[in-house]
């Protein structure tokens, strides 16, 4: 389900598109080469004078026109700007719709307001309904996003987001079978909070809205570092905290945190 749901969100996402101006064509398409195209999958996408001089020998076509031909085929590859902008749409209406549901469950909840309630009677303490929901969610989201990463179009930053996906899939396990919830829900609504400025940014981007791109990107840098980078180091000092007073062995957990903390100080 959660891989089938972003694929049937574009039937939602591209009429938005097309109504703000943006057109489902892709690049120039590569002329069809049997020669050039076993290069470019098996050997390389980008040539070096050598081979590209040793090319033009074999098809008798001028290098520049070969290098035109591997740049056309390198871009050919790359998603659309439509396929971009609904991939989009659905993490900014995911992640508006998860934070906006987080704010309003933890709203009520006493561990938000005071973070000792976290570990008030750890680790007997129930697990609701609402808690429960928000926490399979996220799971869901975060496995749908590490296997579709095989599924689309491969970005340079794959590895540094399947480590990233990688980590907050064993931080959200973890939490959950230890039932460390409490402080894993005020996690989770801190990473939601700057995530969905990223995607507006990202929509308005495709949309050519400049300012208003540059106005949600600038809003989701003060929020990201302010969020991810000082809370989350702050939740791994009360780790350890909780790991003498309470006599839990969170070694496993407090690794994984900084894991992801580097990829964060990276990204950032």
């Amino acid at each position: 389900f959660a891989l089938f749901l972003p694929n049937s969100f574009r039937f939602i996402a591209k009429p938005c598109a097309i109504n703000l101006g943006i057109q489902d064509s892709g690049p120039h398409r590569a002329q069809p080469n049997a020669i050039l195209e076993k290069v470019f999958t098996s050997i390389t996408k980008s040539p070096d004078g050598k081979r590209l001089e040793g090319l033009s020998k074999q098809l008798d076509w001028d290098v520049r026109k070969i290098q035109r031909w591997f740049r056309h085929r390198r871009n050919q590859d790359k998603p659309t700007t439509l396929t971009k902008f609904c991939e989009s749409m659905w993490r900014f209406t995911f992640y508006l719709s998860i934070f906006f549901y987080g704010i309003r469950f933890l709203w009520t909840a006493p561990w938000f307001w005071d973070t000792r309630q976290c570990w008030y009677n750890y680790p007997f303490q129930p697990l609701t309904s609402r808690l429960y929901y928000y926490y399979i969610l996220e799971l869901a989201f975060y496995w749908s996003l590490m296997f579709s990463q095989f599924t689309d179009i491969k970005r340079k930053d794959f590895l540094i987001m399947f480590v990233h996906h990688l980590a907050t899939i064993g931080l959200i396990t973890f939490s959950y079978m230890n039932n460390m919830v409490r402080v894993g829900t005020l996690v989770l609504c801190l990473h939601d909070a700057s995530d969905f400025l990223l995607e507006a940014a990202k929509l308005a981007n495709y949309a050519k809205y400049q300012r208003l791109c540059d106005a949600f990107f600038m809003l989701f840098g003060v929020v990201f570092i302010v969020t991810r980078l000082g809370e989350v180091l702050l939740l791994m000092g009360c780790y350890l905290l909780v790991s003498v007073e309470c006599g839990e062995n969170l070694v496993t957990l407090i690794i994984t945190q900084v894991i992801l903390v580097l990829l964060h100080i990276f990204i950032s």
